[in-house]
Order: structure tokens, then sequence, then C-alpha cells
């Protein structure tokens, strides 16, 4: 499930909110499933699928491993895009945005929130690290499981949050007479538009 909270009916997020329900409400599965490209001169365009948990005024927020692929593209480059489709409703928002680390008390306060077992995952996971085998994931889960606090967040664990400043909504349509309508900030405010299909 994904939060909505402080959301201002006057600026684009509040539709976003709106259209969360309506898939909510058509039985989507894998609602939360967002996906992030970024980029880095090492590894080009890349892009991965990750749960957005959190919408917040104007902020989007997720949580990943610091020392993972994605965090080093993030420094590297701080501009990503993101989309969430929604098959149920043939929904689709497309956002571009840059992306900021969220603070070591934001992260502790919401681990704390989390199951022992996801919590688990993020203490023992090194995430994209070659492994020999699946074996060693498993044998380290439920060593941490058994062996660690798993109320304490670790450095290398936390949120990321970013504020679009390009959203598009499209709807799909059988004729394919798609809508795409866009809300692009521009000098603080929002300018809306449409584009052709």
């Amino acid at each position: 499930m994904i939060s909505f909270k402080n959301i201002d009916k006057k600026k684009p997020f509040a539709r976003i909110e709106d259209l969360y329900k309506e898939a909510l409400i058509a039985n989507q599965k894998n609602i939360e499933a967002i996906c992030i490209s970024s980029y880095s001169k090492r590894n080009g365009v890349n892009s991965r699928f990750v749960n957005l948990k959190i919408v917040d005024d104007d902020k989007l927020f997720f949580f990943t491993n610091y020392e993972s692929e994605k965090a080093y593209e993030f420094d590297e480059n701080n501009q990503i895009s993101a989309v969430l489709y929604w098959n149920q409703t043939n929904t689709q928002i497309r956002m571009k945005s840059r992306i900021l680390k969220t603070s070591n008390e934001f992260n502790q306060n919401y681990f704390l929130k989390r199951t022992k077992e996801k919590n688990a995952l993020a203490i023992s996971s090194k995430q994209s690290k070659k492994i020999d085998s699946f074996q060693s994931v498993k044998k380290n889960f439920f060593d941490v499981m058994q062996a660690d606090d798993l109320t304490i967040c670790p450095e290398y664990w936390g949120g990321y949050c970013f504020s679009p400043f390009y959203i598009e909504f499209w709807t799909g349509d059988k004729y394919r007479l798609n809508k795409r309508e866009v809300f692009e900030l521009c000098e603080g405010k929002w300018k809306k538009y449409f584009l052709q299909p």
C-alpha cells in the first residue's frame, strides 16, 4: 500500500492519489511498483522496479540499500525518470525529477515500522553484489533473523525522495486515442497542457 499524506488538491499529486484509489478498487496487483530509471557513465541508462511507499505533499518516497548500483548512479547523476503503470485501469503516470537521500532520523523511524523479516533482509543483503549461490543469501538472512537487533536501521539502508517537475497522466483507449495530460512545474507554478497520442 502507498501512504498519501498532506496532499494539496490544487496540485497534480491529488490526481495521483485519485488514480491510485481507482486502481486499488480495481484490484491492481503490485500497485506499489514504480519503475525508476537512472544514468551513469559506467552503466548508461538503467531501470528497475522499486516499491513506492509514501507520497507526502509533493514528495514521493522509496527505500533501498545505499550501497546498491542504483544508489551509486543517483550519486553520480541525481536526475531520474519514474513510471507507474496500473493495467487494471490502463493508466500510466510518467515523471521526471531530481532525487535525494532521506535523513538518518527519517530512515530509523520508518525502519521501526517494518516487519522483522523485511528488516532482516535489509541488514543481511549486500544488494547488487555478486554471490556464489542463492543459498548464501538465504543463510545470511536466517543468521541475521537469529542474531541481530532488527530494530536498528543500518547506515547503508534508507530512503530516497523525489519531487517531480514533470508529470504526465496517460490514459489508454481501445482505439489508441490515448489521453496524455501533462503538468510541468515552471517558475514555481504548474503549467497544464495536452500531448498528441
